[in-house]
């Protein structure tokens, strides 16, 4: 408590008293209770003033803070596979027991799959493991805490960043009990398979196999590919303990159009006891056309190399990057032309644009001369004023042409264009606004616009490499930004008139493939309805089950989330207001378990991951000696801790039943002696 304080309530309390003395000593009839009466009207005003002062008191609270102790329980179908579930359930039960564990650790309990969470129950039906999200997860809860982790899994992984890598970043101590058979068997299996998802129709194209052997004997086998019941590729091979695997390339042609479904195989060795890893499906879509996109460029800048490389992800498209005379000298046919940073000698460009009828993709920045470019067309006219600005970029998700909801622009570096202000000629529809220093402005930075059956985007910005790059820094991988280019570009490429029941879906998924169909459904003024009742309806070719989904609306779509389907061909359709529209397609869902393409648990690297993380790993029956070890480790104790808290007068709510009180008795007494 400061000495200013100190001082106001000295004052209040010799105000107080002066007070009290004032009406029941000075001005009031001597009584045998005037004393009483004054010592509550003391208390009363003296209490309210130093309400009002409100001073501050330290409050000192000491505590106990025990270490944590997390504990991630594998509930993926590979557990499932090795027969390992009532393992897992006895050391989880051993674990929850044990009351000198619980008496010195607070134990959290997570599962995890694909993604970590709290655990509820145990199903053993993931059909994904990715161990990495544990630590990456366990990285942020306990952060900057003691907590050490044990980790009761098979050790097998098949999706994300290899854990050993993600373990090395991890600064708890990792005790990982280990479930499965450590006994090799002698096994074949079809490790890897790469293979593109699209080829051109009369083209041939490449899968290569990189078949492994596990065991001691030599051995020998066939690797083939068949569609249906014709073999179109077969390779004999051999193997020993020294030549354990082979890389196999072959080359298929392709005939028809459409999805096409192969079978990979090695054949499997009569004492094979896990044949579901020898062989796997995959598919291609043959396709008999090809889009070409001319990128158009007077100036040397990376933001074209990223546009090609994000462009040219999908297969069905290619791009040449074009200065405006070879594009005027070029024969090719052209179903885009993206205009990049247009100045005077594009004059030619836009004439031959314009009269083949093309849509165009408008890049501006920097260097864009925007007095040739106001003067070219008719849509939009930008202020010129000879100053550059950054601009950032912020998501309309209002914006319902195509779907956008999937892509995130947080913390992207911004663009660089010519300060001033874009007016617009036509309707236009947002996908980008200009953000200036944190704050949204209602200037675009990306829009699209239709006239009389064309389609035309301007981006005013230059440096979208750095977005390219900032999506791989934020995910990893360049898919984020590659879709989002790739979105528009199919937009672009296409003069179809706009419909107003627009599906999403791909044309086959992988068998641990989370299916996931998309629709937009817009009025007749094509702003997008989110109050209609959508449909999908589903029939697999083979068996005819049959099944009808709702579409769940949110802000931009409707979408639905197709899970525990068998694989094969199905087709849908999807139906607005009970029939009020509807689109039809289909798809092949393709028979593939990564989760059962293990024998084993994967011992060697959880030992190196403990090792690693100066901690042990145990074997499933091993629960007694990891509990031992953990009770007697002096790394981790419980912690008395004291936390000081600042806490004002005002606060301590007593202190008004203090006023009431003393008010009420004075008052009591006072009638009850007939004073009042």
């Amino acid at each position: 408590m400061s000495t200013e304080t100190l001082i106001y309530i000295i004052i209040a309390g010799i105000a107080a008293l002066l007070i009290a003395l004032f009406h029941y000593i000075y001005k009031s009839k001597q009584t045998k209770l005037n004393i009483v009466f004054a010592f509550l009207r003391f208390l009363t005003v003296f209490l309210i003033l130093l309400l009002l002062i409100n001073p501050k008191f330290e409050k000192n609270t000491i505590y106990t803070e025990k270490p944590r102790l997390a504990i991630a329980l594998d509930n993926s179908e590979s557990i499932l596979h090795l027969k390992q579930q009532a393992n897992l359930k006895s050391v989880l039960n051993s674990l929850e027991q044990n009351s000198l564990l619980n008496q010195k650790f607070d134990i959290d309990y997570f599962s995890f799959g694909n993604t970590v969470k709290s655990l509820d129950s145990l199903s053993f039906s993931k059909k994904q493991t990715n161990v990495a999200s544990v630590f990456n997860n366990f990285n942020q809860i306990y952060k900057n805490k003691t907590a050490p982790t044990i980790i009761i899994t098979d050790g097998n992984q098949t999706f994300g960043t290899d854990y050993e890598f993600t373990a090395n970043k991890y600064n708890q101590t990792i005790y990982p009990i280990i479930l499965g058979d450590t006994i090799i068997h002698s096994d074949l299996r079809l490790q890897q398979l790469n293979v593109n998802k699209y080829v051109f129709l009369k083209n041939k194209f490449t899968v290569e196999m990189l078949v492994v052997y596990s065991g001691n004997a030599t051995v020998k086998s066939k690797v083939q590919i068949a569609s249906g019941n014709s073999v179109l590729f077969s390779k004999a091979l051999e193997f020993s303990k020294a030549n354990n695997s082979h890389s196999v390339t072959a080359i298929i042609d392709t005939k028809r159009v459409g999805v096409q479904v192969y079978n990979a195989s090695i054949l499997p060795l009569e004492i094979e006891e896990n044949k579901t890893n020898n062989s796997k499906q995959f598919a291609i879509e043959v396709i008999d056309e090809k889009t070409n996109i001319a990128l158009i460029s007077a100036i040397l800048h990376p933001d074209l190399g990223a546009l090609k490389k994000a462009i040219e992800n999908n297969q069905q498209r290619s791009v040449s990057i074009l200065k405006p005379s070879e594009f005027l000298n070029s024969n090719e046919d052209y179903q885009l032309a993206i205009l990049y940073q247009p100045n005077s000698s594009f004059k030619s460009v836009y004439e031959r644009v314009n009269s083949i009828g093309i849509n165009k993709f408008v890049i501006t920045g920097t260097q864009t001369q925007w007095s040739f470019l106001n003067q070219s067309q008719s849509y939009y006219n930008q202020e010129i004023t000879g100053q550059l600005e950054d601009y950032q970029p912020s998501l309309n998700s209002g914006y319902n042409t195509f779907n956008i909801e999937e892509f995130d622009f947080n913390n992207y570096p911004p663009l660089s264009s010519e300060f001033g202000k874009l007016k617009f000629n036509v309707p236009i529809e947002t996908i980008l606004y200009k953000t200036i220093n944190t704050s949204v402005t209602e200037e675009p930075l990306l829009v699209t616009f239709e006239d009389n059956q064309r389609r035309e985007s301007i981006l005013t910005g230059e440096h979208i490499w750095k977005w390219r790059a900032q999506s791989f820094v934020n995910t990893n991988s360049f898919e984020n930004f590659d879709n989002f280019i790739g979105k528009l570009v199919q937009y672009l490429g296409s003069s179809k008139r706009k419909s107003r029941l627009v599906v999403d879906y791909n044309s086959f998924y992988e068998g641990n493939e989370n299916i996931v169909i998309n629709a937009q459904y817009f009025n007749k003024n094509y702003e997008f309805e989110k109050d209609s009742k959508i449909n999908i309806a589903l029939v697999n070719s083979e068996s005819e089950a049959q099944y009808k989904l709702p579409m769940i609306p949110n802000n931009t779509n409707y979408s639905v989330s197709l899970k525990d389907l068998k694989p094969g061909s199905y087709n849908f359709s999807v139906t607005v207001n009970n029939n009020e529209f509807k689109r039809s397609g289909s798809f092949t869902l393709l028979e593939y378990n990564v989760e059962k393409q293990f024998l084993n648990a994967n011992v060697a690297k959880l030992q190196e991951v403990a090792t690693n993380s100066s901690g042990m790993s145990f074997f499933y029956n091993e629960v007694d000696s990891l509990v031992e070890q953990l009770l007697e480790d002096n790394k981790y104790i419980a912690i008395q801790k004291s936390s000081k808290k600042i806490v004002p007068l005002i606060d301590f709510k007593y202190l008004l039943f203090l006023i009431a009180i003393s008010l009420s008795l004075e008052w009591f007494l006072r009638k009850y002696n007939g004073l009042i």
